[in-house]
């Protein structure tokens, strides 16, 4: 029986419709494994930035919701984003935020996660990318910590160089075989 498709829904922290780091996302879709899909979460531009108090019972924003249903329904979540004045871009720490409620059952909860990407500084967004990791470990995802690809874009078009694109490929494909630990019963 062949085994189930697996969605991996990325978290893009670029808005720019060009950036290289969509088109990372767009070579990881390229080169996916088999069985694999991959899904932009677009819109996250359109997101409030949380609040409780637009955050209820009764409901919380379209945007909001969207997004949630969106990963909540999601096999895996890769954040892949660039490194804003030495951390991830607001909007990734919004959508993470947006992610983390309910506290303790939001839809990031459980979920593998991973963040890569690339920036034009001199660490590749390795901030970025920690930040990422901890904000999504904190809202309850199962983060790999072990997979890390932060590349420095300062010269050059990175994805022509078939090493890095190995490096990107190799944290999707990990992402993709990582199986969370069951909790004992």
């Amino acid at each position: 029986m062949p085994e189930a498709a697996t969605r991996v829904v990325v978290l893009l922290g670029s808005l720019r419709p060009d950036s290289l780091n969509r088109r990372i996302v767009e070579l990881l879709d390229a080169s996916a494994p088999a069985g694999v899909t991959i899904e932009v979460a677009e819109g996250l531009d359109q997101l409030p930035f949380y609040t409780p108090e637009i955050d209820g019972p009764d409901g919380c924003p379209a945007p909001a919701q969207a997004l949630r249903d969106l990963v909540g329904s999601a096999d895996r979540v890769l954040a892949v984003t660039p490194e804003f004045n030495g951390t991830m871009p607001a909007v990734l720490n919004n959508a993470i935020d947006w992610l983390s409620r309910p506290y303790g059952v939001g839809a990031i909860t459980g979920k593998p996660f991973a963040a890569i990407g690339a920036t034009p500084t001199r660490f590749g967004g390795k901030w970025s990318h920690d930040d990422a990791r901890r904000s999504a470990r904190i809202a309850g995802a199962d983060v790999l910590e072990h997979v890390v690809v932060s590349e420095s874009a300062v010269e050059g078009d990175i994805l022509a160089d078939p090493e890095v694109v190995a490096r990107f490929v190799g944290a999707l494909t990990a992402l993709v075989e990582h199986r969370p630990a069951v909790a004992a019963a």
